[in-house]
C-alpha cells in the first residue's frame, strides 16, 4: 500500500504525455503499473504519464520531511511529511530510495522509471509516494549498492538484507538475509561472485572486516583495522574500508592494509569510482578532538597501495567527498569552493566558487552543505539561504540555483 501526499508541482514540463503509455508497443491497450512497472488492465487507474526522456529526480531530507525535485529545474514535485532525522540512500534501480527510519529501512518511490521493450525504451513519471514497505532491522546503518546488488546494514543487530538490485522494479521483493558475529556500527557489500564482505566488531570496539561465500564460509579476514567505518568499491572490485591508521582494501582474494603517514591518521569516509582505481578518503590527525576540522584528504591507489595526502586551503565535512563522471576526486570545502582533484598525480586541476563560506555545525545531524554528484552535473546544498546548486562539472560553473521551501539536509537522487 503506498501513502499519497499532496503534489507541489507539476510533472516535467517537457513530458510528453500519452493516451496509452504503451500504445507504441504492440497496442496491448495495458498499462504500466506505477508500483511495479508490470502490466495491468488499462481500466486500472494510474497517475503515470509516459515522457520523451528519462526523468531524473533529486531526494532531499528536512527537518520534519522529504522533498523531491526535479534534477533539472530544481522545481518541488512533491513535499512527504516524515517526522524525525530521516537519512536517504538510493537503491540503485534508477527509481526508489531507503529512508532510515526508527523502525528500519521505509522505502521510498521516487516516481520514475524506464522499461525496455525489444530494441526501445519508453520512460515514465508519476508523483513520489513513500510506501508501508519498511524492512526492519535495529538502528538502520549502511546502505551499499554495489555490482547489481543492495544491501543494508543494521547497526543494532548485525543484520545484513540483500537484495538484486532490479528486483525492486517487480515492488518490494525479501532479501537474503545474513548476519554478522556481532551488532556493531558497520557496513556490508555483496561483490559480484556472490560472496559478501562486512565489517567485523561489536558495541565496544570494531577491528577490520571478513569476506564469507554464499554458505556464510569465512574464505579471508583481517582485522588490523581498528575504528573500521564506511566503504568505497574503486576501479576492478577494488573494495576499500577506512581506518583509524590507514585504510584497508580487499582485492583479487586477499586483503591489503595501507598504513597511515600518522601513528593516528583516521579515514572514516571514502569515495569510489569505476573509472579509478584510487580511493578518495578524508584524513583526521587528533584523536581527541570534539570536532576536528581537517583540511587534508587522502588518495590511496589500490593498484600500487601507495597513499597520497592533499593538502587544501580549507576545511570540509563528511558530506563533502565525492568522484566526477571521469574518477575525478570532488571535494566541497568550508570556503564554499568545490574543489578538482586529478586522482593519478594530486594535484588540484581547479577550485570553483559555489556556496558561500560556512562552518560544520558540531552535531553531526545538522545539515550543512552537501556535495552529490548524478552524472555531469554536482548539487550543492546550502542550507543557510535554503538554496541548492547545480554546477556543471564540465566548465565548473553554477549553471542553476533556486532557493527551497526547506533547509536542506541530507542530497540523494535517482536517475529514472
Amino acid at each position: 500500500m503506498r501513502t499519497r501526499h499532496t503534489l507541489i508541482a507539476p510533472l516535467a514540463a517537457t513530458a510528453a504525455v500519452t493516451a496509452l503509455l504503451l500504445s507504441g508497443c504492440g497496442g496491448t491497450g495495458a498499462e504500466a503499473d506505477p508500483d511495479t512497472g508490470d502490466q495491468t488492465d488499462a481500466g486500472e487507474p494510474s497517475d503515470a504519464e509516459q515522457v520523451e526522456e528519462a526523468q531524473s529526480r533529486l531526494v532531499t531530507t528536512y527537518d520534519g520531511g522529504i522533498l523531491t525535485l526535479d534534477a533539472r529545474t530544481l522545481e518541488v514535485i512533491d513535499d512527504t511529511k516524515l517526522e524525525g532525522f530521516n537519512r536517504v540512500n538510493p537503491v540503485g534501480d534508477g527509481r526508489h530510495v531507503m529512508v532510515s527510519v526508527a523502525s528500519g529501512f521505509q522505502l521510498f518511490d521516487a516516481g520514475v522509471w524506464t522499461e525496455e521493450h525489444g530494441d526501445h525504451t519508453h520512460s515514465f513519471a508519476e508523483s513520489p509516494e513513500l510506501t508501508d514497505k519498511v524492512y526492519e532491522t535495529d538502528t538502520p546503518g549502511h546502505v551499499v549498492r554495489h555490482g547489481g546488488s543492495t544491501v543494508l546494514f543494521g547497526d543494532g543487530d548485525g543484520r545484513m538484507q540483500i537484495f538484486d538490485t532490479n528486483a525492486f522494479g517487480d515492488g518490494t521483493p525479501e532479501p537474503e538475509v545474513k548476519e554478522a558475529e556481532e551488532a556493531h556500527h558497520g557496513v556490508a557489500v555483496q561483490l559480484e561472485n556472490g560472496n559478501v564482505l562486512h565489517t567485523i566488531g561489536n558495541e565496544e570496539e570494531r577491528s577490520g572486516a571478513k569476506v564469507i561465500d554464499a554458505d556464510g564460509k569465512e574464505i579471508a579476514r583481517n582485522e588490523d583495522c581498528p575504528g573500521v567505518h564506511g566503504e568505497a568499491a574503486a576501479q576492478n572490485e577494488a573494495i576499500a574500508v577506512g581506518c583509524e591508521d590507514g585504510i584497508l582494501y580487499y582485492k583479487d582474494g586477499k586483503f591489503t592494509k595501507v598504513d597511515a603517514p600518522d601513528s593516528y591518521g583516521r579515514i572514516g569516509n571514502q569515495a569510489g569510482s569505476d573509472d579509478s582505481p584510487v580511493v578518495l578518503g578524508d584524513y583526521k590527525v587528533d584523536e581527541d578532538a570534539e570536532l576536528e576540522r581537517p583540511e587534508k584528504v587522502t588518495l590511496t591507489n589500490t593498484e600500487t597501495g601507495e597513499m597520497k595526502l592533499v593538502d587544501l586551503d580549507s576545511s570540509y565535512s563528511f558530506r563533502s567527498l565525492a568522484r566526477g563522471p571521469e574518477g575525478e576526486a570532488l571535494v566541497l570545502g568550508t570556503d564554499g569552493k568545490l574543489n578538482v582533484i586529478d586522482p593519478e598525480s594530486g594535484k588540484i586541476t581547479d577550485s570553483h566558487p559555489v556556496t558561500e563560506a560556512w562552518k560544520e555545525p558540531v552535531d553531526w545531524q545538522q545539515p550543512r552543505p552537501t556535495l552529490f554528484v548524478q552524472g555531469e552535473k554536482a548539487y550543492v546544498s546550502e542550507p543557510d539561504k535554503s538554496q541548492l546548486h547545480i554546477v556543471d562539472l564540465a566548465t565548473g560553473e553554477v549553471e542553476k540555483s533556486a532557493e527551497l521551501p526547506h533547509a536542506s539536509n541530507e542530497v540523494t537522487g535517482v536517475t529514472g
